[in-house]
């Protein structure tokens, strides 16, 4: 599924830009990390520097899983995005709940996504 990879990859990109707005201050904190913040303090900063790194390799393991480029064995990409599949979903749910309407209504679609499109990947 080399187009539902590189969607995943798209999401994934746009997703991590966001991120890094988050950790360079932007005052757009109501999206993220349960909305408690307009800025994020420090320590949300350094979590959402994680999340472009897990963004990334997510991504890296979508594209190899896809066949479109091969930097891991397949079984290692195939497992990866199971568990990716499942992270998503996971993902879903703790944005349902989360205390911001923001966030809720923005990510839990944005995750919603991400899951199609990694059991796609997943499926092969």
């Amino acid at each position: 599924m080399p187009v539902a990879a590189v969607l995943l990859c798209v999401i994934l990109a746009l997703l991590a830009v966001f991120q890094l707005a988050l950790v360079f201050g932007a005052p757009i904190g109501r999206f993220a990390w349960g909305g408690q913040h307009r800025v994020l303090p420090a320590r949300l900063r350094i979590g959402s520097a994680v999340s472009v790194v897990i963004y990334a390799v997510i991504g890296a393991f979508a594209l190899d899983r896809a066949e479109v480029i091969d930097v891991v064995p397949d079984a290692v990409s195939t497992v990866a995005m199971w568990i990716v599949f499942g992270y998503f979903v996971l993902g879903i749910g703790l944005n349902a709940i989360s205390r911001s309407r923001a966030e809720r209504v923005t990510m839990v679609p944005v995750c919603a996504v991400l899951a199609l499109l990694s059991l796609l990947v997943a499926l092969g």
